[in-house]
């Protein structure tokens, strides 16, 4: 005789919705910490020595350098934006946490651009270079670039990768306690009752007192 066929059972359906929520809990971690690093790399990056040269003067040659943020501003200021808008994700729901989550990508994707086109840039340069020197459109020479902007270009990928993540599974992330939040009409939720005094104890009754408020009722 052929084995009874076994019932099915829907094991399998009921764990497959578990497993996106697993997966979102798990991206949200990552996805603080790339952009937290990735907003730290930025920064740190922004006000490194970019680009050394030499100014020719007559007594002789002056060096000269610049900075990240001499260079362009924009990894800076674009890291600051990466930022809030990772503490914002939070702060929303919805629409709104689409939105702030693109805005996180496209920060990352903004400070990686400007970084990587501020490499070969020497008008920093020229420019200090003409201060130097007094003279306008002055050279520079002996040019060399260093490591950091590709640090800052780093850290525009990590918060672009924060941003995507944000973009895929934010849905599914917890948002900020709405304990505080007003209520539609506009009033705070009820209060609650501060608790009757011990009138056996003294100093609750004092302290009832003082709030205005009469221990005997």
């Amino acid at each position: 005789m052929s084995a009874a066929p076994q019932p099915l059972t829907d094991t399998e359906p009921s764990q497959s919705p578990a497993r996106p929520a697993r997966s979102a809990k798990r991206s949200l971690a990552p996805a603080l910490l790339l952009g937290a690093a990735g907003a730290s790399l930025a920064l740190l990056a922004a006000g490194r020595t970019w680009a050394r040269g030499t100014a020719v003067l007559a007594q002789g040659e002056l060096p000269r350098t610049v900075t990240g943020a001499d260079v362009t501003g924009v990894p800076g200021a674009l890291a600051v934006v990466g930022l809030a808008a990772l503490v914002a994700v939070f702060a929303v729901r919805r629409v709104g946490r689409i939105v702030v989550a693109a805005l996180l990508a496209l920060s990352g994707l903004g400070v990686t651009a400007a970084a990587a086109l501020g490499y070969g840039d020497t008008s920093a340069l020229r420019e200090k270079a003409a201060d130097a020197v007094g003279l306008a459109g002055a050279d520079v020479h002996h040019v060399t670039h260093t490591v950091w902007p590709w640090v800052a270009a780093a850290g525009g990928v990590l918060l672009l990768l924060a941003g995507v993540l944000a973009l895929v599974y934010g849905r599914s992330w917890p948002a900020m306690s709405g304990r505080y939040e007003r209520t539609p009409g506009g009033a705070r939720g009820p209060r609650r009752a501060p608790a009757a005094p011990d009138l056996e104890r003294p100093e609750e009754i004092w302290k009832s007192l003082d709030r205005g408020e009469d221990p005997t009722r």
